[in-house]
């Protein structure tokens, strides 16, 4: 396993991610993605959103506002059960989850979900030592809520509450009636939301793996419990995730598996959870999670909305409210698996091996030598052609070995090298990133070669 610290270096290095406002000495478990990682992270949201929306015949897409309602929250049982079990360190005053602390402590302990009391007595019983300072002293251990709360409103003494959403679901159960009212869509269907949910997390680390700001993509398949088989429902959307994660992400499937949730771990809500869990230098985790809701979110909403959110199923005449199965992922995860999975150690050099598709650049364009004004010319040109269709990256920075060094490291499929010769016969040298060979094309089927070695 390729340790996290490897992945965190070239990150930085590369400019794939950063630290959150570093320059100020930083912000705990927040963090930027710079010019390749945001390329890398967009491809992977449209990746999901193109097999999961525009692939998928009943599904439709939705964006939610990111600020909503403080009743919303009170209704979904956020604002007095979406919280987490809170420990101190009574010594250094450093502040943990009890549960991850426990589960560091005996890996295959899972402990989610238990009760406050029993987390104190595992805590004793374990004699788990502070992290930071290595006593043994603890307060009790107690809930904290995840919310981010938002004071709205620009007259002090008169601002109305909200909340930062915790999840998108949300989102899409307070607009099930308007995308009913407005399309046509009928039931089985699903509702999908990508975009940013927020967490006042306790414990952080592990890189992205858990930040207090995330990219979720969720889906809410809405459906007939008297019309359609749950389980056999939930036994597809398990096939069609493990699908899009090692044909559409190239994952290895030997570091996936699926984990169900144990009856304490499983919120409340819920008939049924199980995570589709990888293998991570710091052990299998969660990447994403599938639940069946049931019909809680539209009765609960319902009850403290007093609208009517059920629906007719046109399938059998009847009035329902409907249920719901939720596949939700972190996409911030699932770029962290992408990294974690294309990192490769060639002797010296270091090569991401992304899925060309999710590869930041598709091709580097290089001038043989960045002072012949003939050769920078003629790959400028080449380089302004091919920028129409493919996103390229141009780089005349030292000399040719570091430069396709450089591109190894951020997982760029092919390099084109524009030399002497090119001048003469007008071929580049196209090479392939992960074998190093080199091949000679024409540059008049240079843009159709990259394209159908692409697969585009």
């Amino acid at each position: 396993m390729i340790p996290l610290e490897k992945i965190v270096s070239l990150a930085k290095r590369r400019g794939i991610i950063y630290p959150g406002s570093e320059i100020y000495g930083g912000l705990a478990n927040t963090y930027d993605y710079g010019p390749v990682g945001v390329e890398i992270m967009r491809n992977i949201k449209e990746a999901w959103w193109k097999f999961f929306v525009q692939g998928i015949d009943n599904i439709v897409g939705l964006d939610a506002s990111i600020i909503s309602h403080q009743k919303i929250w009170q209704a979904s049982g956020h604002t007095s059960g979406f919280a987490d079990a809170m420990i101190d360190c009574k010594n250094c005053r450093s502040r943990f989850r009890a549960d991850h602390l426990i589960e560091n402590e005996k890996e295959d302990l899972k402990v989610e979900g238990l009760s406050e009391e029993k987390l104190s007595d595992l805590i004793k019983k374990f004699h788990v030592k502070c992290p930071n300072c290595k006593k043994e002293e603890w307060t009790a251990v107690r809930k904290f809520n995840l919310l981010f709360p938002v004071n709205l409103g620009i007259v002090e003494g008169d601002k109305s509450l909200a909340y930062l959403r915790g999840e998108t679901a949300q989102g899409i159960f307070i607009n099930f009636k308007n995308i009913v009212d407005s399309t046509r869509v009928k039931l089985p269907f699903g509702i999908a939301q990508i975009g940013k949910s927020f967490r006042n997390e306790i414990t952080l680390g592990n890189f992205i793996f858990r930040t207090i700001e995330f990219e979720q993509g969720e889906i809410e398949y809405f459906f007939d419990p008297q019309a359609q088989n749950w389980e056999k429902i939930f036994e597809d959307w398990k096939k069609t995730m493990w699908v899009f994660v090692t044909k559409k992400l190239a994952i290895d499937e030997k570091k996936l598996r699926w984990r169900e949730h144990t009856d304490e771990e499983r919120s409340f809500y819920s008939t049924r959870t199980e995570d589709l869990e990888y293998k991570f230098s710091f052990g299998f985790k969660e990447l994403w999670g599938i639940a069946y809701r049931t019909d809680y979110d539209l009765k609960k909403h319902m009850e403290v909305s007093g609208v009517d959110l059920t629906i007719d199923d046109s399938n059998t005449g009847k009035r329902i409210t409907p249920h719901v199965i939720e596949p939700a992922v972190g996409i911030n995860r699932l770029l962290l698996m992408v990294l974690a999975d294309s990192y490769d150690e060639d002797g010296e050099r270091v090569v991401l091996k992304l899925d060309p598709k999710l590869a930041a650049y598709k091709a580097a364009v290089f001038p043989l030598l960045a002072n012949k004004p003939d050769l920078v010319n003629k790959a400028r040109s080449i380089y302004d052609g091919l920028k129409e269709d493919i996103n390229v990256v141009w780089d005349d920075r030292g000399n040719i070995g570091k430069r396709y060094f450089a591109q190894d490291e951020i997982g760029t499929p092919f390099c084109i090298t524009v030399d002497f010769q090119t001048l003469e016969d007008d071929t580049v040298t196209i090479r392939d990133r992960d074998t190093m060979k080199q091949a000679r094309v024409e540059v008049k089927s240079l843009k159709s070669e990259i394209l159908k070695k692409l697969s585009i």
